[in-house]
């Protein structure tokens, strides 16, 4: 990619800092097909598992929220002032997926030994297909563009290792993960599995109440208890596990005895959670400290599922989710809704769409994304048919 072009891709994405949030940036197709491919070939040029050196900072899920992505590089400092390690997710939920993850290709570009990108469970086309990326790329762009962007999310990375210490991933960890060579044999280009390492990697959850591997209520991949951290960084030689995929309320969360931490950066998550975000700071010595951003505004935090779970969930944890037969009895109820009640039943019907859709596996998401469309047609008064087949 020509560099002049870079610079002034870069220019225009920072230009919005001084304005309103949510601006738009106008930027052409072409433009951003350069930086799929020419961030395609670094990715493929790079290990799938990096091996980094400190200092560094790492982010979690930053979905679209490009404001809180700006916001994290005014506090940590834009690069090259600082070298930074992003845990995937950047798609999806939020209203600017395409100039967050725009931004963080065209900085890997510039910077490309100071500056890396992970791969997240978002970064796939099956989910971000259903969960905003997809409707964003048609309506601002094309279709094409979308797929695009799907040839360069299938060459990310999916791991990394700071100092021999840190391990770092978008999920968690795998029952099928004996050593770390394995990360670094997974070839690209790949779509993400159903199952096996790559989707553990993206997929799996730590879980307190867990000895060795349970099952997950996303309906795909594991979760794994203190036990297995402590028995997998022992026989590894490693201080920390790194991973995000989980909203915490402090932006941050430990586990296994600070043995391994959940980093979230997306503050005020899809607007209906009152979580901070924040971002992990490793020094020189492998010191690792928290930069919080704090919520915009304060309401009260909405927890779904059991009341007296410890914090949000992205999705809900605690909760067993049967998503398809809930969604089809919102279905069958949502005619018999008088006109009143029906902007508090979309609240609702809502609700389990932010929550549930997100943890089924990824072979039956057109079915909700149909259902999802059956929803839209009958709540806007619009012809079912226009909808058939989405």
């Amino acid at each position: 990619m020509d560099a002049a072009v870079l610079d002034d891709v870069i220019l225009r994405l920072l230009e919005v800092r001084a304005g309103r949030p949510g601006k738009q940036v106008q930027l052409s197709e072409a433009e951003i097909r350069q930086l799929c491919l020419a961030s395609k070939d670094i990715f493929l040029a790079q290990p799938n598992l990096l091996e980094l050196e400190a200092p560094i900072k790492i982010c979690g899920d930053i979905h679209g929220q490009y404001s809180d992505l700006l916001r994290l590089f005014e506090y940590g400092g834009f690069p090259p002032e600082a070298n930074y390690l992003f845990l995937g997710d950047y798609v999806d939920r939020g209203k600017q997926s395409l100039e967050t993850i725009c931004l963080l290709l065209a900085y890997k570009i510039k910077y490309p030994e100071n500056f890396f990108l992970l791969r997240g469970n978002h970064e796939c086309a099956s989910i971000n297909r259903i969960y905003g990326f997809y409707d964003e790329c048609k309506r601002r762009f094309n279709i094409r563009l979308w797929k695009i962007f799907t040839e360069c999310f299938n060459c990310l990375p999916v791991a990394a290792l700071i100092d021999e210490k840190i391990l770092c991933m978008h999920g968690g960890l795998s029952p099928e993960l004996k050593s770390l060579e394995q990360i670094k044999k997974i070839v690209r280009p790949t779509d993400v599995p159903d199952s096996g390492l790559l989707c553990d990697l993206l997929w799996a959850d730590p879980d307190k109440v867990v000895q060795g591997w349970g099952e997950n209520d996303r309906g795909v991949s594991y979760t794994f208890g203190c036990d297995i951290v402590t028995e997998f960084l022992q026989k590894h030689d490693l201080d920390l596990i790194c991973r995000a995929h989980q909203v915490v309320e402090d932006g941050y969360e430990f586990f296994a005895k600070r043995h391994l931490v959940t980093i979230f950066s997306a503050p005020n998550y899809c607007g209906e959670f009152d979580n901070a975000g924040a971002m992990m700071s490793v020094d020189d010595t492998l010191m690792c400290s928290f930069q919080i951003l704090k919520p915009a505004e304060k309401k009260q935090p909405k927890f779904y599922g059991n009341s007296n779970s410890a914090r949000p969930g992205t999705p809900p944890r605690n909760v067993k989710v049967h998503s398809c037969s809930a969604v089809v009895y919102c279905l069958s109820r949502i005619k018999a809704v008088k006109a009143r009640h029906r902007n508090v039943f979309f609240w609702w019907v809502k609700k389990i769409f932010l929550s549930e859709l997100d943890v089924v596996k990824p072979s039956v998401v057109p079915l909700c994304k149909g259902i999802h469309s059956q929803f839209a047609c009958i709540l806007g008064g619009a012809r079912a048919s226009e909808h058939e087949g989405t």
